[in-house]
């Protein structure tokens, strides 16, 4: 029974991906046709919207944490198997901002809005409502390293607008890190955070750890793996996901977009915790023009 539940909520998330990615195709190559068109007409003239629409550096731009794109993700989870018949349905809102705040530096700031719907991840419990939000700010140079390495060092703040009971209701704060290397096709690093509470009633001491590797596969697709892994070095419990997913770069109407879809495993969890998951994203892009 669980096994035919899995299937079929497979097949509905690959089918809205499919869907979602088929409909960009279609306002994509009627953008490109009319692009082209344009360009047989004015012959030597550059269009404002040529870096815009490239979907293949929108995409490699997308698989890094610091670049200089606007993007607004809204990532949805689905996760079974917290406590044997639990599920949580998860929407992560997480805008990502970078402003440049000098010749040579950027400052990215990323925003994770949790809005939660759950039914038994907490046992005998149906909870809706928003979770703690998670802000992060990072100061990246704008340029790679000469040896090709991008970072960028910051803070991250866990600000307790959780509702019903879904929250910590606690404030707390600590570092984050993020280093990568694009090279080709491959993107490759790796994102971390640590938090400690500082005002309320949780005891909160959590690190984040987030490897991922990513190709770009050419007409804006990207495969990619990560690893959203957290430890609790209170209860000293480890969570660990493995995630995969195909994600593509495409036009809906004037708006670059990206739609990726999903699936996890989860090596470790806690007693009670999710055994896997399904994800869908839609990414609202604005590139420089």
């Amino acid at each position: 029974m669980k096994f035919g539940k899995l299937i079929n909520s497979l097949a509905i998330v690959f089918m809205l991906g499919f869907a979602c990615m088929a409909l960009a195709d279609d306002e994509l190559a009627a953008d490109e046709q009319s692009a082209d068109d344009e360009v047989k007409a004015k012959s030597g003239t550059v269009i404002a919207t040529h870096v815009a629409g490239n979907s293949d550096e929108l995409a490699r731009q997308l698989a890094n944490p610091v670049s200089s794109l606007i993007s607004v993700p809204l990532q949805y989870t689905y996760a079974r198997t917290f406590n044997n018949d639990g599920h949580r349905n998860l929407l992560n809102i997480q805008p990502v901002v970078p402003m440049s705040i000098s010749k040579n530096w950027n400052l990215i700031s990323r925003s994770i809005m949790p809005v939660v719907f759950q039914n038994d991840v907490q046992p005998g419990r149906s909870q809706s409502g928003f979770g703690d939000l998670t802000q992060s700010v990072w100061a990246s140079p704008k340029a790679p390293s000469a040896s090709g390495l991008i970072w960028g060092v910051g803070a991250v703040a866990l600000i307790p607008t959780g509702t019903d009971g879904i929250g910590a209701n606690t404030w707390g704060f600590g570092p984050t890190i993020v280093m990568l290397k694009q090279a080709g096709p491959w993107t490759y690093g790796m994102l971390f955070n640590q938090i400690w509470d500082t005002s309320g009633p949780a005891d909160i001491s959590s690190m984040f750890l987030q490897p991922f590797l990513a190709k770009g596969i050419g007409k804006g697709r990207t495969v990619s793996v990560n690893s959203e892994s957290t430890y609790n070095w209170k209860s000293k419990q480890w969570t660990v996901p493995v995630n995969v997913a195909y994600s593509k770069v495409s036009r809906w109407g004037n708006q670059m977009v990206s739609n990726a879809f999903g699936a996890g495993l989860y090596a470790t969890s806690p007693q009670g915790g999710p055994e896997w998951q399904l994800r869908y994203v839609l990414t609202m892009l604005f590139p420089k023009s």
